[in-house]
């Protein structure tokens, strides 16, 4: 009978562990993800809105 319980039993243990895992996890990419032009791109584009201004 114990037999019985011991594998939806492990199935449980292990997502539940699985969960956890997850939901602990400190890794939040929308703190690494770019927000806005680098200064790679202010150069390219800087001469040309120079110009414009003229």
């Amino acid at each position: 009978m114990l037999s019985l319980f011991r594998q939806p039993l492990s199935f449980v243990a292990t997502k539940w562990q699985t969960l956890i895992r997850v939901a602990g996890d400190p890794y939040r990419p929308e703190l690494h993800y770019m927000r806005g032009p680098g200064p790679k791109w202010r150069a390219k584009y800087q001469a040309s809105r120079l110009n414009r201004s003229l």
